[in-house]
């Protein structure tokens, strides 16, 4: 999976996220949300063209999901939906995952419970050095992310606030998802999100 910064414009969309698997649970094929979105504005949008790009962030978040996952994020309890949003999010973003496999996590096992500028500095100062495509991106690029990146973790619930000194929620999943998870080898993926090695 190659870097992209396409996620400074594509936001956490927990509400919408859930609403579409309501709908794949109840028989919708995941191929089908952009349709209904632009016929019945099933996210309640304004423009056409929001209504297509909204649709198609979702399912490409929801494709790679099985119907375990759709349905927890459809019907499981607040805490573990919103962790399984974010889970879809990582899965399809590898510079996200990144710095919640490297900063978020790493933070976590360390009992280092906040997440600082300094870690988002660094973070996408190695990346730059890992990197010529992420080199080549602008400063305004980084502080979007910086910034979208503590949306996504704040309204998940991963952080406690915005500003300042991030506090770390230490995030709680239920074990049956858990070990679903580790079952179909995602391990690498809830662990970023969970703290564990």
């Amino acid at each position: 999976m190659e870097y992209k910064s396409t996620i400074k414009s594509r936001p956490y969309l927990y509400k919408e996220t859930k609403k579409a698997a309501k709908l794949i649970k109840e028989g919708l094929a995941v191929n089908d949300i952009k349709k209904k979105s632009i016929e019945d504005n099933i996210f309640q949008l304004e423009s056409e063209a929001r209504k297509k790009e909204i649709a198609s962030i979702i399912t490409t978040r929801l494709k790679g999901l099985d119907e375990f996952i759709i349905h927890k994020i459809s019907e499981g309890s607040i805490e573990t939906s919103k962790i399984l949003v974010l889970y879809s999010i990582v899965k399809t973003d590898r510079l996200f995952f990144e710095f919640m496999n490297e900063i978020y996590k790493e933070n976590l096992l360390l009992k280092d419970l906040f997440i600082r500028d300094k870690d988002f500095n660094m973070f996408f100062q190695s990346k730059r050095e890992q990197s010529d495509k992420v080199a080549s991106w602008t400063e305004s690029t980084f502080k979007k992310l910086k910034q979208v990146y503590i949306r996504i973790l704040f309204e998940s619930g991963l952080i406690k606030n915005q500003k300042g000194d991030r506090e770390i929620s230490t995030p709680i999943l239920e074990r049956e998802v858990k070990e679903h998870i580790y079952k179909i080898g995602d391990k690498v993926y809830i662990n970023a999100i969970i703290g564990y090695e």
